[in-house]
């Protein structure tokens, strides 16, 4: 039977993701690292901090991976937290795995421990094109229900490839946030039909913000970055000055072409869609979905 990964902890995504009992944890729950911050404000700590992080295989090739858990904190980063994300991209040139695979799921900084959680997230940045910069592809996947927000967002796009399923969202600001901060008439965040049509899967596929969408689930995510694994193996992952280049003019691009545009459904039919088209993607399944969009999409850089 399949697994939900929308619903997988965050340990049954990176056992079922990896080859069978491949996988082994670096600080695992036993050696009870935890949050030095939590404790002093009388928040609940857990023996991981809400990320799981190790070695194991994928289709026979050695990986390295991380997997946030989403029911701490809403998988806030924190000092501990980012540490163990940094350690293992700093082992990863160390030992230099196929791939470092980042399972995100995160609100983004971990409010309670704002200054260290921000200085981690920038750390985190760092080892990621420190990773790259030494031919390890870094590839990300987001399905989770908290979705991809803050920091991590922008960790996201630091990778060479992200790998979505529609469930998951990524964005800078969380909606809440955008409400908060510019009203409700900016961004409803209670509309959540509108929050996924602005920064789910299909949407981000649309635009070039990740470069393949998967069905909810774990062996479809499987496939899917085992096939990105082989792509680029042996490739320059490097991010260049002329791979930077394009990626600001495609973003120049789409704020002259999408500017103006007040929901992601004029977006869609300004790619070309038709109106009936753009208001039957929310319902089409990934494959269908792929089948369509692939001849309407901002092509990203992979």
């Amino acid at each position: 039977m399949s697994l939900s990964y929308l619903e997988a902890t965050a340990r049954e995504r990176i056992q079922t993701l990896l080859d069978e009992d491949s996988f082994e944890e670096f600080l695992p729950p036993a050696q009870r690292v935890v949050s030095p911050h939590l404790g002093q404000l009388d928040a609940p700590v857990s023996f991981d901090d809400g990320v799981v992080i190790g070695r194991g295989s994928l289709g026979g090739k050695t990986v390295f991976a991380a997997a946030q858990e989403g029911g701490f904190m809403g998988g806030a980063v924190g000092e501990v937290h980012g540490a163990k994300l940094v350690g293992l991209l700093r082992r990863a040139l160390q030992e230099r795995p196929a791939a470092v695979l980042l399972l995100l799921e995160t609100g983004g900084v971990r409010l309670h421990e704002a200054n260290a959680g921000l200085i981690a997230v920038s750390e985190v940045m760092r080892a990621v094109l420190d990773t790259r910069a030494q031919n390890i592809p870094v590839i990300v996947l987001v399905g989770g229900s908290n979705g991809c927000f803050g920091g991590m967002g922008i960790v996201a796009r630091c990778a060479n490839v992200i790998i979505m399923s529609e469930e998951g969202r990524l964005a800078m600001s969380g909606p809440e946030v955008i409400e908060t901060a510019n009203g409700v008439e900016e961004f409803d965040s209670r509309d959540r039909a509108l929050v996924w049509r602005t920064t789910g899967g299909k949407h981000r596929y649309l635009l070039g913000d990740c470069q393949q969408i998967v069905a909810d689930d774990v062996d479809a995510f499987r496939a899917a970055t085992e096939q990105v694994v082989a792509k680029l193996e042996g490739g320059n992952v490097a991010l260049t000055l002329a791979g930077l280049e394009a990626e600001q003019a495609l973003l120049e691009q789409r704020i002259t072409r999408f500017g103006e545009a007040s929901d992601p459904l004029q977006i869609w039919t300004n790619l070309g869609l038709s109106p009936a088209q753009a208001q039957s993607l929310p319902m089409l399944e990934a494959h269908d979905f792929v089948a369509l969009a692939d001849d309407y999409r901002v092509k990203g850089q992979a």
